[in-house]
């Protein structure tokens, strides 16, 4: 991968073209929306063919691999899908009714890019309200983003949780 000059960049040259972080923000607000409409059939829309979505465990550190070292989720393209599917059944009794979400993003920066893919970071917060619980999930996603005729696709979406652990009874059963 190619580091740009400036981490943080407005704008990256890829896959023949120049992604703007405005656009950027929009495709990750868009995406937050879906998520807290349940749309799911939009969500996976994001993805393109063989992506992967990952929370590694709270006491992830750069350079580990989430393979390796343990995660909530480490969904390929098959178990993303599966994932999907569950969440719109009601076999995934942990949301049946689902919670309230409601996410804040903020802080996307732009950084490497290749000639097909760039990455993206983002701070989050998503509220979520769940049988008379009220919980606070922060951290940051790192993302790679790749151009498409239809708009920006994941070809990873990574939410790295804040906390130092989390809190007896959570369940990350919805998407954070």
């Amino acid at each position: 991968m190619t580091i740009l000059g400036n981490p943080g960049s407005h704008a990256v040259p890829c896959a023949g073209r120049t992604v703007t972080r405005q656009e950027v923000e929009d495709f990750l607000y868009s995406e937050a929306d879906i998520l807290d409409r349940w749309d799911y059939d939009g969500w996976l829309a994001l993805f393109e063919p063989g992506a992967r979505y990952e929370i590694p465990t709270t006491d992830h550190r750069a350079g580990w691999s989430p393979h390796e070292t343990g995660s909530f989720v480490d969904d390929d393209w098959d178990l993303l899908r599966a994932r999907v599917k569950r969440l719109k059944s009601r076999k995934a009794h942990a949301e049946n009714p689902h919670s309230r979400t409601h996410r804040l993003i903020s802080n996307v920066r732009l950084s490497e890019h290749t000639e097909d893919s760039f990455r993206v970071s983002a701070a989050f917060i998503v509220h979520r309200a769940r049988d008379g619980h009220f919980d606070a999930y922060v951290g940051w996603y790192e993302h790679v983003l790749v151009p498409t005729g239809d708009g920006l696709r994941f070809r990873l979406r990574r939410s790295l949780l804040g906390h130092e652990s989390l809190a007896a009874g959570a369940r990350l059963s919805f998407i954070l």
